[in-house]
């Protein structure tokens, strides 16, 4: 299992959190997301590791940015 963390920025408010957590929970091999809405955080549990590129992707499509 491998955990992870990204920031992702642009996030206000609790609907903001939903769309991201649908986003990333939508990855292949995702088993949970926890977005801290104050830091931006979002960490990511899954089977496999998750590259920047396809958090990039998820973030995006949830209407963010991911700065790392």
């Amino acid at each position: 299992m491998s955990s992870q963390t990204f920031t992702v920025t642009g996030m206000t408010c609790e609907h903001c959190v939903r769309a991201v957590t649908a986003e990333f929970s939508g990855l292949a091999g995702v088993l949970g997301v926890a977005v801290a809405l104050a830091t931006g955080a979002v960490t990511v549990h899954s089977q496999r590791t998750i590259d920047s590129a396809e958090a990039a992707t998820a973030a995006d499509e949830a209407g963010y940015e991911l700065t790392s």
